[in-house]
């Protein structure tokens, strides 16, 4: 692993139990020598999420997932697997050596970073209370300005950046060394001179993250200027794609209500806090992400509503929102948070409209959101004079493009016919029902836009699924056994480590599988079942699903699970070696390489068979 080394992992593993990780999470109780829970990733009221403390993986038979402690994190906190094992390093108060240079950094550094951040935001604050001088008038104006006096620069910690070297010395002078203040990024390579505060001039928004600590800084110049606001980059500790502005002191109301409250600016989030509407916040610079809904989700398990300003820029953040269609949709498969979406009257932003209208009247806008499929939906409607037939036709094609990304799900079907009903109540359509649901089967899904996750990280799409005979479903079942068994119990796959070369795998995740496992035991035949899942995930991203899944079967063991298993495949090989060759011979073979091909089949046929009376039955599960 890039940046960490296998030693240090395996110590972050070591330190992580997996029963106590998940605990910590869910109540577990134990049943045998297992431990068991409701699936944390999926809804779910009898508990099917199995945890093997002897093998430190787990598996749910709900849902399918399954792995170790490293993808346990990953799945439930959306993280990378490096940053599952710095969370988890963290947790076991571990201080792991990175490579910096690959990007990651050890937890003593990012105590460091975040002690810098800490700083930084009482030197602003203090500028902006107590500073004298033309620059801090200005910021102490423009807050006035917008209503934010009192106590709201005290509680948002709001301050004034002066620039000028003047953060710089301040933290030069506690101690902090300048490739420290860059590597926060709260001061800029002087290049070649001594380094100079990144933020001038600039009313700025302390960013925390859900704990409170700050990470991050974004800040409005005051007066004309470009940027007109300005954020931290990306750094060790801020992730614009996951960071959410007033997440820290919204996240007890959005808890309380179900219900999270998404914006596009700092000014609005203090603003609608101010109000009395404090289950808000803001993306920051970014459109709103897949990974910002999954945090929002840990915290408002029913409803986001994405409120959009009035204004021309507010309507393009509508429909880059649109982009969600496809993922809202199939992430409702393993949780049951609603993502809606609405749009404020006259043009105003939400600080505008709270200040002319109250918040009662702001909360009925967002008891009126639309989901999301609606909301993109009329969106087109809107869009188009539905009195004239060219209207009505293009109107139905650009509704069409919103399903696509779901079209072959039954919701889209039923918006697609509803839509289609709803044109021809303003006149004449020259589409049938039948063609649209043709018309909408025939469009190419476009490629999700929402997530901003790409390269190797990126989750891989999963397999086509066909139909299958029974026959065909039993063998990827032993497929599936047999991988698993190996996993779970090393000495068993040792045992058979031929079988796992030699295999005629039906599934190529499968085939990868094998592969892996066999590497992993030929560099290391003492390697842990983790070990195991782990090294195959960098293979396939399927690997946990298969991997700890498998059945248990209480009468037997696992040696002689392992020689069943090993047997029903070898003898599946064998069968379809014997078809391949009688279609060889009946295409048309003839002379001496038909008669080499009927003593090939009938040998094949005669070793089938009696090893056919010799196998037993599978052992009871």
């Amino acid at each position: 692993m890039a940046g960490i080394s296998d030693e240090d992992i395996q110590k972050v593993r070591d330190a992580s139990d997996l029963v106590a990780v998940i605990g910590e999470r869910t109540p577990v109780k134990q049943k045998g020598r297992d431990f068991w829970c409701c699936c944390p990733l999926h809804q779910e009221k009898t508990p099917s999420f199995k945890i093997d403390p002897a093998t430190q993986l787990w598996h749910c038979f709900g849902c399918g997932e399954g792995g170790d402690v490293f993808s346990f994190i990953m799945k439930t906190e959306d993280f990378n697997f490096p940053e599952a094992v710095r969370y988890l390093a963290d947790r076991a108060h571990i201080d792991i050596a990175e490579d910096t240079r690959g990007g990651g950094v050890s937890r003593s550094v990012k105590s460091r970073m975040k002690e810098i951040c800490a700083r930084t935001a009482e030197f602003y604050h203090t500028q902006l209370m107590r500073g004298r001088g033309e620059g801090p008038d200005a910021a102490r104006k423009y807050l006035a300005s917008r209503g934010f006096g009192g106590e709201v620069p005290k509680k948002w910690m709001l301050g004034y950046a002066p620039g000028r070297g003047a953060l710089v010395r301040h933290l030069s002078a506690l101690g902090f060394k300048p490739d420290e203040m860059i590597r926060a990024n709260v001061a800029l390579d002087g290049r070649g001179g001594p380094v100079r505060d990144r933020f001038y001039e600039r009313v700025m928004f302390p960013i925390f993250d859900a704990q409170g600590d700050c990470v991050a800084f974004g800040g409005r110049v005051i007066g004309a200027g470009e940027p007109k606001y300005l954020n931290s980059q990306e750094t060790p500790l801020f992730h614009k794609s996951q960071v959410l502005y007033g997440l820290d002191q919204a996240k007890a109301r959005m808890a309380s209500t179900g219900c999270a409250i998404v914006v596009e600016g700092y000014t609005d989030v203090i603003a609608l806090h101010e109000a009395g509407v404090t289950n808000v916040v803001a993306t920051l610079g970014t459109a709103l992400t897949m990974r910002h809904i999954r945090v929002l989700a840990k915290h408002a398990p029913k409803k986001i509503v994405y409120l959009f300003d009035g204004d021309a820029a507010g309507q393009k953040a509508a429909d880059r929102a649109l982009a969600f269609i496809g993922e809202s949709i199939s992430d409702k498969n393993r949780n049951s948070v609603e993502l809606l979406a609405v749009t404020l009257p006259n043009n105003q932003d939400p600080a505008e409209f709270v200040q002319a209208e109250g918040a009662q009247a702001l909360e009925a806008v967002v008891e009126g959101a639309l989901p999301l499929i609606e909301f993109g939906l009329e969106r087109r409607l809107d869009s188009f004079d539905l009195d004239t037939a060219p209207g009505r036709d293009r109107a139905l094609d650009a509704c069409l493009a919103v399903l696509a990304p779901i079209k072959d799900t039954l919701v889209a079907k039923d918006y697609a016919v509803r839509t289609w009903s709803r044109l021809r109540a303003h006149g004449r359509l020259g589409i049938e029902e039948a063609d649209v649901l043709e018309r909408l089967a025939a469009l190419e899904t476009p490629r999700g836009a929402a997530e901003e996750e790409t390269g190797p990280e990126a989750p891989a799409p999963r397999p086509v699924r066909r139909a299958l005979s029974q026959a065909e479903r039993n063998r990827l079942r032993f497929e599936r056994e047999f991988l698993a068994l190996a996993c779970q119990h090393p000495l068993v796959g040792l045992a058979h480590a031929d079988a796992l070369a030699q295999v005629q795998w039906h599934e190529e995740v499968h085939r990868l599988l094998a592969e892996s496992v066999l590497a992993t035991l030929s560099e290391n035949p003492g390697a842990a079942p983790a070990d195991i899942v782990t090294k195959a995930t960098l293979a396939t991203p399927h690997a946990a699903r298969v991997l700890t899944a498998g059945s248990s079967y209480p009468s037997s063991t696992p040696e002689a699970i392992g020689a069943y298993l090993a047997e029903e495949l070898a003898l599946g090989d064998a069968e379809e070696a014997i078809g391949a060759l009688t279609a060889q011979m009946n295409a048309g073979a003839d002379g001496e390489e038909a008669e080499l091909l009927h003593a090939a089949v009938t040998t094949l046929q005669m070793d089938v068979a009696a090893r056919r009376v010799a196998h037993r039955a599978l052992p009871a599960s």
